[in-house]
């Protein structure tokens, strides 16, 4: 493990991110950081609980003098995104994130940092771990599974917490000051398909798109990055009928909530074909590098030959698959009307897999408008339902409704102006945060979300700015000593 992040400042949140990155915590199984902060919680002499779901909770009194203060909680989860590049071994349930000091930036080898939502971590365990930092009650809340279904906070009771403020920690943009978020939920569309024995006179090929940079589908849909699925597939459908393509799977993107970096095709073509096809794989690499000049120029679209699979699908399903990945949309699909600059719905295209006579296609819809996440998640299911799919939608999660009177937003806001001597921007973001669900269960529960830079989040790309993190600290530190009285 490399210890350079030791010898970064705040010296006590780097000493915890250290400790985090060596605990594999993807989501859904969270059991190892689980321990840890159990252990944690009863090592410090800390009130120490765990709810049906999984969420920890550790209390600890107020300092000297701050008993009459109002009682806040921080809170993060405690998953990360699990992704890496495809030439990377690492098993995120066993090895440690191995972190690299590039510069201005803390990011990973090859693999996700984790971050998101690491840092917000490591900040609550400093503060429940030190003797000299001024603050009134508080709790630390890390919940569990939020990257794949904000399940932890789903499972959240009423009654649970006794603080009437929330420090959400799972911001990535310093500073910026939260006070809203969209709501979101997924769509799933479930394609048959026959198998039949391969042609002969056939030559196998595998496509593959890579390079892209992918991001958060939330945070990061408004940045022109390419999908990799709409990229492999737009080749396939242009070039099925010419070339005679035939079909042995698809494979493209991974996480409901990230922007597909990388798809492959294994596909069949008439053994005269060959060399046509190779300069048609060519031509569309210039072309599709040209339209991605600016976002994405590390694009990488490949052809190699393979060995000749023993099936591929029937030429109906495959025309169906490529029709309705073609059709379904992605991307930013309406601005705010009324904030400046804010993506206000949005759909990502997320994942195409082949299962054993289905194609699973994941999809996720986002929007601070309830009627338009509806509206998008309708457009998407139609698509896949003229395809002859089956679909099935989630429950979702509810939006956060911006109140910028808040008391904790106003003295955020002025922490931030006597810190550091400029105006934070106070915005609503794309991206679901816990606080909606949070505030469901907590009506009355006072809200703000925010935290240091981090560029790249879900993808292996992924990076923290250093100097940031002592912004945020600050910031944090000072909140906490300027929370009113009951």
């Amino acid at each position: 493990m490399n210890t350079e992040i030791l010898n970064l400042k705040p010296a006590i949140i780097w000493q915890y991110f250290k400790e985090i990155l060596e605990i594999p915590r993807p989501s859904k199984k969270e059991e190892k950081i689980i321990k840890y902060l159990l252990d944690f919680g009863n090592d410090h002499n800390l009130e120490t609980m765990q709810d049906e779901t999984g969420n920890i909770l550790i209390r600890k009194p107020a300092t000297a003098g701050m008993e009459n203060r109002k009682s806040v909680v921080l809170q993060s989860h405690i998953d990360m995104v699990c992704e890496k590049n495809s030439d990377k071994v690492h098993d995120f349930e066993n090895d440690p994130i191995e972190s690299i000091i590039d510069g201005d930036w803390v990011t990973a080898n090859g693999t996700t940092l984790g971050a998101d939502d690491g840092i917000g971590i490591a900040a609550q365990l400093a503060i429940l771990a030190s003797d000299d930092i001024v603050h009134g009650p508080i709790e630390c809340l890390f919940t569990v599974d939020e990257e794949t279904g904000l399940t932890g906070a789903f499972g959240l009771k009423p009654g649970f917490l006794k603080s009437e403020i929330l420090l959400n920690l799972d911001s990535e943009d310093e500073g910026q000051l939260f006070i809203g978020c969209a709501g979101g939920q997924d769509t799933q569309a479930w394609l048959p398909f026959d198998y039949e024995e391969a042609p002969e006179g056939h030559t196998a090929f595998k496509i593959m798109v890579s390079g892209l940079k992918g991001g958060h589908s939330g945070d990061e849909i408004d940045k022109g990055h390419a999908n990799a699925n709409k990229i492999l597939n737009r080749f396939l459908w242009c070039k099925k009928d010419e070339f005679e393509i035939k079909l042995n799977k698809f494979d493209g993107g991974n996480l409901r909530n990230a922007i597909a970096r990388e798809a492959f095709a294994i596909v069949l073509v008439p053994e005269n074909g060959v060399n046509e096809m190779k300069e048609a794989v060519a031509e569309f690499r210039k072309m599709s590098r040209a339209e991605f000049n600016i976002t994405e120029p590390e694009m990488e679209i490949t052809i190699e030959d393979v060995d000749i699979p023993e099936k591929v699908i029937d030429d109906e399903s495959f025309d169906e698959l490529v029709n309705a990945v073609y059709a379904c949309p992605h991307g930013v699909i309406a601005m705010s009307q009324s904030i400046d600059n804010f993506v206000e719905t949005s759909t990502n295209l997320a994942s195409v897999k082949f299962l054993e006579d289905e194609i699973l296609i994941t999809t996720s819809q986002r929007s601070s408008v309830e009627s338009e996440k509806q509206d998008i998640t309708n457009m998407v299911v139609s698509v896949f339902k003229l395809a002859g799919a089956r679909t099935k939608t989630s429950d979702g999660y509810p939006g956060w409704t911006p109140d910028p009177d808040s008391d904790i937003v106003r003295i955020t806001v002025e922490s931030y102006k006597k810190l550091f001597n400029t105006d934070p921007e106070v915005l609503a973001i794309h991206a679901g945060l816990e606080c909606g669900l949070i505030g469901d269960k907590y009506p009355e529960m006072d809200m703000i979300s925010f935290g240091p830079t981090i560029k790249r989040a879900h993808s292996p790309e992924e990076k923290i700015e250093i100097e940031t993190v002592i912004k945020f600290w600050d910031l944090t530190l000072d909140v906490l000593k300027n929370i009113p009285t009951k």
